[in-house]
């Protein structure tokens, strides 16, 4: 059985994504989610999850070190360039001076490892978040939480999405719906590898366009069918025709324009999707004209880009 992973993008956060993936995955039919922005996740804030399973996500490396068997000499201190350690006297104790490790600075180099002539400091490890699987009223879920100050956010999409191709699996279901990371960094290309396609959701202001150009740049290089929400487009329908505009240019289909409509806000505020919160209002029937357009366009286009 074939399963197709559409993501959600955005050029920055705040465009309206996760309102989006959420309302499809009301409006689809066997569907998983899964949150890959796993650097500030919020879409179970409207899917409401019930955890199933978690556990931790270890990833990189840090220091630990051994007080009983350390000498003092301060070597780790001096030459740990992210200032790390710190030496502190301690009075009375053996050795007088004493490193303390800050872990939210410590990169896990190693260089104090192989610095420490009396073998005191090792690397182990690191907690950098944790992972999830749950079950939601639109279908089973995926996703994470990076810890504070934690780095290789790209593996974790990787591993979220790995979780959300497991659930899909065994739930016989074909489609994934990834909200994707804002920008076009390591955690958006990580959440783009092997996907059917990507939707890009702007708003119409310069930067909005500037960031589609960037994001389109980026589907581009990876060979990815790629579309378009305009979100907010009534704020400016200059700039909006020319988002359109440069879509079209790129290849991309222009799947539809939404409103600025306060019942976006409040349904989140209600942890809803605008379609649970304002059934019959102008904004979702808007978003079931885009979820059906994508429909077409996925339907239309089977082996990638034209």
């Amino acid at each position: 059985m074939t399963i197709d992973e559409l993501v959600i993008l955005s050029g920055k956060g705040g465009t309206g994504k996760t309102s989006l993936t959420a309302a499809f995955a009301q409006l689809a039919d066997d569907v998983v989610l899964a949150d890959a922005d796993v650097d500030a996740a919020d879409l179970h804030l409207i899917a409401q999850p019930t955890i199933r399973r978690q556990w931790d996500f270890m990833s990189g490396y840090e220091a630990q070190i051994d007080l009983a068997a350390c000498n003092g000499c301060g070597r780790c201190a001096t030459f740990c360039r992210f200032g790390a350690i710190t030496m502190l006297d301690t009075p009375g104790q053996q050795p007088r001076r004493r490193p303390v490790l800050d872990p939210q600075a410590c990169e896990g180099c190693g260089l104090c490892v192989d610095l420490c002539m009396a073998d005191a400091i090792r690397l182990s490890v690191r907690t950098s978040g944790e992972l999830f699987v749950a079950d939601t009223r639109f279908g089973p879920m995926a996703h994470a939480r990076l810890g504070v100050g934690a780095g290789n956010s790209g593996q974790l999409v990787t591993r979220v999405r790995d979780e959300a191709r497991k659930l899909a699996e065994a739930a016989a279901a074909r489609l994934i719906l990834t909200d994707g990371p804002p920008g076009i960094g390591c955690p958006v290309i990580a959440s783009l590898a092997g996907a059917r396609g990507a939707v890009i959701v702007t708003e119409p202001t310069v930067s909005g366009r500037h960031d589609l150009q960037r994001v389109l740049e980026l589907t581009d290089h990876f060979s990815l069918p790629a579309a378009l929400i305009v979100n907010k487009a009534d704020l400016n329908p200059a700039e909006a025709d020319a988002i359109e505009g440069l879509a079209a240019d790129r290849g991309a289909a222009t799947l539809g324009r939404l409103s600025f409509d306060p019942q976006m806000t409040h349904a989140m505020v209600a942890a809803q999707t605008v379609l649970e919160h304002a059934p019959d209002a102008d904004i979702s029937r808007q978003v079931r004209g885009a979820w059906e357009a994508l429909v077409e366009w996925m339907t239309g286009r089977p082996n990638g880009r034209d």
